[in-house]
């Protein structure tokens, strides 16, 4: 989501999101996440495939001396 935990409870707190407590946390239903969950298509995937073959042809050295770190 983007969002830090904190701030994910005060929004639960304020009503913007809708959950309810199950002990010390929070239950949120998927729908009131914005789809970020959903499956996506094939197109989708082709999509973020290609996306991804992209960035490793052109920073694919970068990103294994980072992960080497």
């Amino acid at each position: 989501m983007g969002l830090s935990r904190m701030h994910v409870v005060r929004k639960i707190q304020k009503g913007e999101i809708k959950a309810i407590r199950v002990g010390r946390a929070y239950a949120i239903d998927r729908n009131q996440l914005g789809g970020i969950f959903r499956r996506i298509s094939d197109k989708e995937r082709k999509q973020v495939d290609k996306a991804v073959e992209k960035v490793l042809k052109k920073y694919g050295e970068v990103i294994k001396k980072l992960g080497a770190e």
